[in-house]
C-alpha cells in the first residue's frame, strides 16, 4: 500500500494541482521570470553612510607578512557539541542580547596562507549566561543547536559571523566567568586549535584563571538605522603540524 505521507506522495498531489509540471521536482520553464535585483553593494554601502554617518563593516587587508606567532589554546570547556550547522548567524532570529559581528582570518604561520579545508566551530552561552545543553535534565532535542555554528572561509582566509554578545556565568559561590566565545579550528595540515575570544573591559578578565591577554578583543560599536551593533575582530593563527614547515 502507497505511504500517502510520504514525501512523494505529497510532491506528485502538488504536481496534479499545479498543472503545468508532467513531472514531479521539474520547474515550469516558460512560466519563470528571473529574480529582480535590489541594488548593488555600493547602493547599501551609501544607504548606510547617510543614515548614520559612517560605513559599514570595513574588511581590513590580508597581512603582507608572516605571522610572528600562533595563537594561543584555551580550554575547550563542558559544552562544546559536535555537528552544529554552517550558518554565518549563531544565534537564533530574535535572540535577546546585544548585536555582535566577529570578523577576521584564518591563516598559517608559516605561510601565512589560509589553510586549505578550514572549519571554525563557535558555541557560546546566550545573554543570561546559559548554555543550550547546561541543564542534563532538559538536554536539546537532536538536531537542535542554539548559538552554536561551523564557519568556512574565503580566499582569503576571511571569516564572518552575526551573533549577540555572550553573557557571563557563575562558576562558584563567588566566582564568574567573563563574557567568551569558544573557538575550535581544524584545517588540513595544521594543528587543530580550542581556543576563546574575550572582551576588552569585562570585570571578570582579571580575575579569571583561564584569560590570557592575547585572547582579548577590542569591541567597538557601529551605528545602524537599526541600531548600535558591536564589531570586533579576531585573527587566528594555526602551526603546521610537525614535519610539514613549509618555510623550509
Amino acid at each position: 500500500m502507497t505511504d500517502r505521507t510520504s514525501r512523494r506522495w505529497f510532491l506528485g498531489m502538488a504536481t496534479g494541482a499545479a498543472g503545468g509540471l508532467a513531472v514531479a521536482g521539474q520547474w515550469p520553464i516558460g512560466k519563470l521570470s528571473a529574480t529582480e535585483t535590489s541594488g548593488s553593494l555600493g547602493d547599501f554601502e551609501a544607504h548606510v553612510r547617510s543614515a548614520s554617518g559612517q560605513s559599514a563593516l570595513v574588511i581590513p587587508d590580508p597581512p603582507a607578512g608572516r605571522p610572528a606567532e600562533a595563537t594561543e589554546d584555551n580550554i575547550l570547556g563542558p559544552y562544546f557539541r559536535e555537528g552544529a550547522p554552517y550558518r554565518g548567524k549563531v544565534t537564533p532570529p530574535l535572540e535577546p542580547g546585544q548585536p555582535l559581528v566577529v570578523f577576521g582570518r584564518v591563516l598559517g604561520l608559516d605561510t601565512a596562507r589560509p589553510p586549505q579545508r578550514t572549519v571554525i566551530h563557535v558555541w557560546q552561552a546566550n545573554a543570561d549566561g546559559r548554555y543550550d545543553n547546561d541543564d542534563p535534565e532538559h538536554p536539546p532535542a537532536k538536531g537542535v543547536f542554539i548559538n552554536r555554528a561551523r564557519i568556512g572561509i574565503d580566499e582569503t582566509g576571511y571569516y564572518e559571523y552575526e551573533t549577540i554578545h555572550p553573557g557571563r556565568y557563575r562558576t562558584g559561590p563567588t566566582s564568574m566567568r567573563p563574557a567568551h566565545i569558544h573557538y575550535h579550528v581544524e584545517a588540513a595540515g595544521y594543528e587543530s586549535l580550542t581556543t576563546q575570544m574575550y572582551f576588552e573591559g569585562d570585570p571578570e578578565n582579571a580575575k579569571d584563571p583561564w584569560v590570557k591577554p592575547s585572547l582579548i578583543v577590542k569591541q567597538q560599536i557601529l551605528e545602524t538605522p537599526r541600531g548600535n551593533v558591536e564589531v570586533a575582530e579576531f585573527n587566528i593563527v594555526l602551526r603546521p603540524l610537525a614535519g610539514l614547515d613549509r618555510t623550509r
